[in-house]
This record gives structure tokens, sequence and C-alpha cells, in this order.
């Protein structure tokens, strides 16, 4: 791209959050280039759950957590891990994810979650039906499985916040439960059904999707990897790895948990972490499955997808480049064939991918401190699908210099 090259608003980054962002704003009038290092929606925008998790208004950062945590952190394979010669590394982030898991500051995150997890839904809504992905999404709900009558009055707290909020839950057991999934063990006693949870047939499918309309408003695609951004008083200067640059008046960085080094570079230390996940895609046919399953207590969710069914979760903090230890993925198989008895586990693929995660488990929408013509919007953690409707409108609001549909005050960089 030559170096007097000119656009309205330069996106770093073209997982979920960049694509959906280039979308909106193409379709606001504004001249768009999409900045990626490798192909479009190939990392955690591939992997994922294909989730739109709206009812998810509860933050991982909790009090139960506290009890939670310091057992899986000593399992290898439990739902939250931390390899041993990472444990320095990340003990910043997990001192961080401590305090913010403490009741006072429960209140204030389940409140911002469910603003911006209501947003998602409406502007989920209107962004499928602009780019004509409707049909890619199905609403049939989700099913949240317990083991025991105790483990499920543990959640009763969690639930009745979450109705508060707005959120349609639906507790079940005997018949109701085995009508909305057929076929499971006899060791999950209770279920919470969850009516608006969507998912997605094919998470990349759907990016590709949207980054298919987003051209034909005029995205531009490069396929590049920025160096270094640096904004001044009429925009921001974007360099290449190439050595070409790209003049901008808006930046937008949403490049997942690559983010953090270039935040960095501005002068916004934030601590965002990769969130390393894994899972295995069973073939089509694997088990006759009705709707994504979640089982809280083990930290994974089984949904079915257009290519089959994907046993997936889990969370590992470790550098993006750690070799990949997919005993993790191996383990949530075991599990979910011990309570999904018919599951057939030949033939299937395994991944692993990193999210970008904050300690509090809230994203970062808001403006660089170095400069308001640099965005930041990324560290959305497991809902990052879910919240890039969302998160591509707030960001077209700042871009416009339009009041944002819902208060972004809990999502500011300077939070930290």
């Amino acid at each position: 791209m030559p170096v007097d090259n000119r656009v309205d608003v330069a996106i770093v980054g073209a997982g979920i959050i960049g694509i959906a962002t280039a979308f909106r704003l193409a379709a606001a009038g504004r001249s768009v280039a999409l900045i990626e290092r490798d192909e479009p929606a190939n990392a955690a925008s591939r992997g994922n759950a294909g989730a739109f998790a709206f009812p998810a208004i509860m933050p991982l950062a909790s009090p139960g957590i506290l009890l939670k945590a310091p057992k899986w952190l000593v399992d290898p394979l439990g739902p939250l891990s931390i390899p041993p010669a990472e444990f320095p590394s990340r003990l910043p982030w997990l001192l961080r994810f401590f305090r913010a898991s403490m009741l006072g500051r429960l209140e204030a995150s389940t409140a911002a979650l469910a603003a911006l997890n209501r947003l998602s839904q409406s502007e989920t809504a209107a962004l499928t039906f602009e780019t004509g992905t409707g049909g890619m999404v199905r609403a049939d709900g989700a099913l949240e499985l317990y083991q025991s009558e105790a483990e499920w009055r543990a959640s009763l707290p969690g639930w009745r916040r979450s109705e508060e909020a707005g959120v349609v839950v639906e507790h079940v057991e005997g018949g109701r439960l085995a009508e909305l999934q057929p076929g499971l063990s006899s060791r999950l006693v209770k279920g919470v059904f969850l009516p608006q949870w969507q998912t997605v047939g094919d998470p990349r499918a759907y990016a590709l999707a949207l980054l298919a309309a987003a051209r034909a408003h005029g995205v531009r695609f490069v396929t590049s990897e920025v160096a270094r951004l640096a904004p001044d008083a009429d925009g921001v200067t974007l360099t290449l790895s190439g050595g070409d640059a790209l003049r901008a008046d808006h930046a937008v960085l949403s490049a997942g948990p690559w983010s953090g080094a270039l935040a960095a570079s501005l002068g916004d230390r934030l601590p965002v972490t990769p969130e390393r996940g894994y899972n295995t895609t069973l073939p089509p046919g694997a088990f006759d499955l009705k709707r994504q399953l979640i089982f809280p207590a083990h930290g994974f969710v089984v949904t079915p997808l257009e290519t089959g069914i994907r046993v997936g979760g889990a969370s590992e903090l470790a550098r993006i480049e750690r070799p990949a230890n997919f005993r993790r993925a191996r383990h949530m198989l075991d599990k979910a064939a011990g309570f999904m008895p018919g599951l057939k586990r030949e033939g299937g693929i395994e991944w692993m991918g990193s999210r970008p995660s904050m300690p509090d488990s809230l994203p970062v929408i808001g403006r660089s401190s170095a400069s308001p013509r640099v965005i930041h919007a990324f560290g959305h953690g497991h809902l990052g699908l879910t919240q890039s409707a969302a998160t591509a409108r707030l960001v077209c609001e700042l871009v416009l210099g339009e009041a944002p549909s819902i208060d972004i005050g809990p999502f500011r960089p300077g939070r930290f």
C-alpha cells in the first residue's frame, strides 16, 4: 500500500471484533482499511464455541471463583491453569483478577456486562439483518447442567442477579431436562435452560460472511503486521511490517491478545493476557445434540456446529507461542463422554487458540491516553463473538463523535 494512502479509519486486527467494526464504520460512510497479520478470523474467531451468550452477564471474576481457583490452579488439567514456568509473568494479572473478584466489585461488573450484552443482542439482530447472515444464527437456547442439588443451589444467587437484569431463566429437572437434551447421564440431575442464548453454525464462516459484506461496502483488507502507531494532532500514522505506512484519521486497536504490546507502545499499559482455550471438533453425527450444553463446574461447553460437535473451553494463562498441551482437550473430551454416554469420540480435530482477557472480565473500549484518535477495542475474553456487534456500534459512535449507546465508563482503558 503506498505511503501516501489515507483512510478515515484503520483497524488493526481482523478477528470478529475488527470485522464487525469495519462493517459498521463502512456502513456509516467511512473509508476503512482492515489490517491483519494472518488470514482473517483465523485465531479465536475460528475455534470458539460459536455462542452469542447474551445471558452470560456474571463476570468470571467473582466471589465464587475465589473458592474454586486455588484447587483449579494446582490441577494442570483443571478449568483454570497456569503452567509453572508461566506463573511469575502471570502473577500481576492473577492478583488483579482476585481483587476484581471481591464482592464489592461484583455488582458494578455485572451491571456493565448486562448493559453491554443487552446492546449486543439488539445490535447483533441489526448486523445480521444488514449483512444477510441471519440464517447462520440458531435461536435454540443453551442448557447449563449440574451434577447435584447442592451444586445447583450454589448457582442460584447468580441466576437471581441475572433475572433481575432481564435474563430469562428456566430451572429444569427430570422429564423436562431429558426433553431439552435426550441421552444425558443420570449423574446430571438439574439444569438451567437459557432461551435467549444463540449460536452460530460455524463461527469462522460467520466472520468471513461479515467480512464479505464489509468489503462490499468498500472496506480494504491489508495483509501486514502493524509495527508502530504514531498519533498526532491530525491523525495516526501506522507503520507496516513491509516498511510502508498508512495514514488514518482514526485507528482502532482490536488485535486480540496481540493488542497489549501496541497499546503499551502508546503508553497504555493494560493487563490483557492471552487466555488459551482448547477444543476437539468431532464429526457430524457424533451425538444427537439439540443445543449448546454448558458444564460450569468443569469449565467446558459442547456445541452443535455445521462441521460437527465441538467440545471445548478451559482457561490456560500462558504465552501465545508456548507449545500447546492437547492433554487438556482430551481431558475435556473424556469428561464429555462421561456426561454424554452415546458420544462417538473417533475422528476429532484438536485446536488451541488464545483469547484476550482482562482481569475484571470487562473488555477495553475507549480512547487511548496517547490520543483521542486511537480507540482500543479488545479484551473480550470468552465473549468476543457475543459482544462484537455492540463493540462495533460503540467504536463507530466514538469515531463519529456521537454519544455512546451505553455508558462506556466501566470499559475505559484508564481504569487500571
